[in-house]
This record gives structure tokens, sequence and C-alpha cells, in this order.
């Protein structure tokens, strides 16, 4: 009875490694690199300059705070011994709050949820929008199934609705398709 078992389920897995073997032959699969797209767009070279000034003027208001703290920070030593206990506790509160403000300047600017990135992502967003819209077509027109971002990371790009499972799945795990989708 197990070797009828045992062959029964090696004919079924056989048959469903055929099946969808020939599923994935029909299927037509593309790929494209952002980078080399991003880089061929004016619009890009454009935004690219943008940040790249705005950068530079923070990092050089940056830069100047810096060296001002580094010069009271050189007054401090060079008089220390002439401050009172008091003085001297005063001079080197203000110099950490002033550290303190310029990392948390720093960090506003440059920091990962920051004004650089932010600035970024709202002026790429229309150049993105444009590449996934001629992605679309280019997959749709030439009957791509599948379109792949190779540059980074791998990442779909387009994919034909039809072989979506995922309302497939969430009727099998007893969940109701038509309220989730309205």
């Amino acid at each position: 009875m197990t070797k009828n078992l045992s062959t029964l389920l090696a004919s079924l897995f056989f048959a469903l490694t055929v099946s969808v073997q020939s599923a994935h032959a029909q299927q037509k699969i593309g790929y494209i690199d952002s980078e080399y797209i991003l880089n061929a767009m004016p619009e890009y070279a454009t935004i690219q300059q943008q940040l790249d000034r705005m950068a530079q003027s923070w990092q050089q208001e940056l830069d100047g705070m810096r060296g001002d703290l580094d010069e009271r920070f050189r007054e401090y030593q060079a008089r220390e011994l002439l401050y009172t206990n008091e003085e001297r506790q005063r001079r080197r509160q203000e110099i950490v709050r002033s550290e303190e403000d310029l990392e948390r300047l720093r960090v506003k600017y440059f920091g990962p949820e920051g004004d650089i990135f932010l600035n970024q992502e709202q002026l790429m967003r229309p150049v993105q929008e444009k590449i996934l819209q001629a992605i679309n077509e280019v997959a749709t027109s030439e009957g791509y199934d599948y379109v792949f971002d190779t540059s980074g990371e791998f990442l779909f790009m387009f994919k034909r609705d039809q072989f979506d499972l995922s309302d497939s799945v969430l009727r099998e795990l007893g969940i109701d398709v038509a309220s989730i989708r309205g």
C-alpha cells in the first residue's frame, strides 16, 4: 500500500513539475536597469544639481557653526583657569548645548528622514512615475508578464494582474475579498 502511495505521489509531483514548467515557459520576463535609465534623463541631472546645491549650502552652514563652536572652545581652554567654578560650568554647558544644537541640525538636514531625503523624494516622484508609466507601456505593448529592475535590489516593476494569486489565497484563508476591495 505504501509503495502505491509513493508511486502516486511521485507521479503527481512529476505532473505538477511538468505543468509548472510549461506554465513558466509561456510567460515573458524582461528587465530594466533603472540607474541607466535615470542617468539618461535630463530631468534627473537637473534634480541632482538642485539637491547638490541644497546639500552644499546646508553643509556650509554646518561648517560655519562648527568653526564658531571650535573657536569658542579654544577660547574657553585658553581662559579656563581665569574663570570661577560657576563660570567654568556655565561655559562648558553652553558649549555642550551648542554641540547638541549642531548635531540636531545635521540630522535635520542629512539624517535618514532629513530635509535632503524628503526633498529628493519629492523631486524624484514625477520622474519615477514617468519611468513606471513607460515601463508599463513597453511591457504591455511587447507582451511582457514581469519586468524586473536589475540595479540595486531585485524589484518587480510590472506584473500582469492575471497571475496575482492574492485574492485566491485570501479566499482560501476564509477572508471575504469583496469586503476588502470595497
